[in-house]
């Protein structure tokens, strides 16, 4: 294995101590309860070190943001994971990430060190072809630092993670506030049998490797 990162580390002790499911989506190679942690110093060894399509996941954000359901819309950014739903996305990101920027608002207008600022994505009981995995944002300052924390119900390693990852910097760089750090906190994060070897090869120093997006 060449140089990792903390995400390059998680991926390797899910290949190296995950248990399998069976799951309706594939199987499964999974660890509950994981936490990562990351500084801006490990961020930086990330999206240097891991491929990410940041413009289409900034331009991805863009649209949750401004609470765009048309999945169309996304196609004529050069986003295609959403295809699967159908013409528009139910109860999905958009519908709670629209409520953000009045919140980076208030974060910056305010300013509180007393104040949790959360933003909570996903109802139990809401009809949806696309529930969010990522479950609840929360923002804190301390000492005049920006600490993102985050709750991910469930996390596909491969797609999702990074991808997640990255909304959260962008989210934590429309604060006017120096980020302290972004922690992760994945009820169930895993990766899918169909993308376990290509897994291996990323950690072998494959950058050109592509996973299998599993719906």
């Amino acid at each position: 294995m060449g140089q990792t990162n903390k995400y390059h580390a998680m991926l390797a002790r899910i290949l190296a101590e995950g248990k399998v499911q069976c799951n309706r989506k594939g199987d499964i190679r999974y660890l509950l309860n994981e936490r990562l942690q990351l500084t801006p110093a490990d961020l930086l060894d990330i999206f240097e070190g891991h491929g990410i399509a940041r413009r289409k996941l900034r331009d991805e954000l863009r649209l949750f943001m401004e609470g765009e359901r048309d999945v169309a819309a996304y196609r004529e950014a050069g986003i295609t994971w959403w295809d699967y739903c159908g013409s528009r996305l139910v109860n999905s990101y958009p519908t709670y990430l629209e409520k953000l920027p009045p919140l980076v608002a208030r974060i910056n207008r305010e300013r509180r060190n007393s104040k949790n600022y959360v933003l909570f994505l996903g109802a139990t009981d809401a009809e949806s072809n696309q529930a969010p995995c990522l479950s609840l944002v929360q923002f804190q300052i301390d000492e005049g630092e920006l600490v993102v924390s985050a709750y991910q119900r469930s996390s596909d390693a491969n797609l999702g993670l990074p991808a997640d990852i990255y909304h959260l910097y962008l989210m934590a760089r429309q604060i006017d506030l120096p980020l302290k750090s972004i922690t992760l906190n994945l009820g169930n994060v895993h990766i899918y049998e169909n993308n376990v070897e290509r897994t291996r090869r990323l950690l072998d120093g494959d950058e050109g490797v592509r996973f299998e997006l599993n719906v």
